[in-house]
């Protein structure tokens, strides 16, 4: 079937962004991002019905079977949840969620300390970024419900932690792959002078988004900075209390019963990306294993150790009878959350066969001032990433054109640019109704999925908006410090702006 090439016309925008506004407009994701493949579909197969149906199917049967071979990656991480919705279930049957909230409420002082927990804990699990919000999202959960957090401010805290630190660790699933992309991009243009760790760590110095984003995090958690829809959230779970369904008060639940599982789940996971990793690599190192590891292979080993510890350590506290019942209702927690990430795996792919980003890296004109490179990559990686909904797919895109460009204009410009798509990347991704780290992010939290996207555009658009200013400065001094300073003045600046205007309205 032949498809129909769009990569220079301005209808590749037309399905992605359709369901973007969609899904802000009417609230309803599947609705919405069922109506952009349908749109796409129609484009690519220039609006046959006939034809639209087979290569919808295609789509479809594409997510796990590739080139006449399986493909189990995206599989791999449905099983992962699925696992983790039982893991979570069986921890709220026996009471141990309870009993950790309960040890919370002692020992931690407050809405402040639940919420800085919650931030903490990205500094054990950034090895991945679903894991870590799918797993802090499971742990933190029933403390931030104890101090009455909104579950709109616990999923801005998982989604604006996972990214940004996972983007700046080089002993990540994301720093390994960029890692990996950045040692043929040496090689490519012939760029000396770095090798490929020496330029992730430079790039991420002057990953002005990722950076600013964490400390926004902290920002927020400790002085309750709460604006645009937050603020609403936050009155609202002040004055509710979160019914988490079949909370069990039976006082047989144990801390221990939480603790212990978790420890096998992260202890578990990360030694299988190690594993896996090395099998795959000539001469044993740990950054050379967690940038050949299979990340979604670990993920289910580590789902699987978790929930076998999970069903040990509850032995006795949960009814024999009841195992089935907690695992069935495991099950069914992650329907929904499964469901739209199908679906946005599904207009991802019309989002490729359309050329959406080839069309989008076009907008930058040959002929602009070298000192606005970063900027305009920066803008343009953020806007790229909002219509994919991926951060790697941006990468992968951008990176060789970001690298391809600064060698042309200013080879000195090289590492700015190439941190600006990262910067970007992440922030499009955190914008983006669509985004798969987004998505799961409002799993963890179980979270309404547009309460968590509206809600989570004020910050991330404040910290794009002194990133931007960052880049700007960057470009026109090619000082990483100089920009650093910058980012932080005008993020400093647009937060006692923002919350002038709160402290006004109210």
């Amino acid at each position: 079937m032949h498809l129909i090439d769009y990569s220079h016309s301005f209808l590749s925008v037309v399905p992605p962004f359709l369901a973007l506004a969609l899904a802000v407009i009417t609230r309803r994701v599947l609705l919405s991002l069922g109506i952009g493949i349908l749109v796409g579909v129609a484009f690519l197969v220039g609006g046959s019905p006939i034809d639209g149906l087979t290569h919808l199917k295609d789509m479809v049967v594409g997510l796990a079977w590739v080139d006449g071979d399986w493909s189990l990656g995206k599989p791999k991480i449905l099983i992962f949840l699925l696992l983790l919705g039982i893991f979570t279930s069986l921890l709220t049957f026996s009471g141990s969620n309870q009993a950790f909230a309960n040890w919370a409420k002692q020992h931690i002082k407050g809405r402040r300390g639940a919420k800085m927990l919650t931030a903490c804990l990205v500094f054990v699990t950034f090895i991945d970024d679903y894991f870590h919000s799918l797993a802090v999202g499971a742990i933190a959960r029933p403390v931030t419900d104890k101090f009455k957090v909104s579950r709109a401010k616990l999923a801005y805290i998982l989604d604006s932690t996972a990214a940004p630190m996972c983007v700046l660790m080089p002993v990540s699933s994301w720093g390994a792959s960029i890692i990996a992309t950045l040692a043929g991009l040496l090689v490519t243009y012939h760029i000396t002078g770095y090798t490929p760790m020496g330029t992730f760590v430079a790039m991420s110095l002057m990953n002005y988004y990722a950076l600013f984003a964490l400390l926004m995090v902290f920002i927020v958690a400790w002085f309750s900075f709460d604006i645009g829809s937050m603020a609403r959230f936050e009155r609202v779970a002040l004055q509710e209390v979160h019914d988490e369904t079949a909370v069990s008060d039976d006082p047989k639940g144990r801390v221990y019963a939480l603790i212990i599982p978790v420890l096998v789940l992260i202890v578990s996971t990360v030694s299988a990306m190690i594993y896996t990793g090395a099998q795959a690599s000539e001469t044993f190192t740990i950054l050379g294993a967690f940038e050949n590891t299979d990340v979604n292979t670990s993920l289910v080993f580590g789902g699987t150790c978790g929930v076998l510890t999970v069903i040990l350590c509850t032995l006795g506290t949960i009814k024999a009878s009841d195992y089935p019942k907690a695992i069935i209702q495991g099950i069914s927690s992650m329907f929904g959350a499964i469901t739209i990430l199908i679906l946005a795996w599904l207009i991802s792919t019309v989002v490729s066969e359309m050329h959406t980003g080839d069309y989008l890296s076009t907008l930058v004109a040959d002929n602009i001032h070298p000192g606005f490179l970063p900027v305009i990559l920066f803008l343009l990686a953020s806007v790229m990433a909002f219509a994919t909904g991926t951060s790697w797919g941006t990468f992968g895109i951008m990176l060789p054109i970001a690298a391809a460009m600064a060698v042309k204009v200013d080879a000195s410009l090289v590492i700015p640019c190439m941190s600006a798509v990262m910067a970007g990347a992440v922030c499009g991704d955190h914008c983006s109704p669509i985004s798969d780290t987004t998505i799961l992010s409002s799993t963890g939290a179980h979270c309404n999925h547009i309460d968590h996207v509206t809600s989570q555009l004020p910050y991330a658009l404040t910290v794009a908006g002194a990133a931007a200013a960052g880049y700007l400065v960057l470009g026109m001094t090619q000082s990483a410090w100089l920009g650093f300073f910058a980012t932080g003045v005008v993020m400093t600046a647009l937060i006692f702006i923002l919350k002038d205007k709160k402290g006004k309205a109210a």
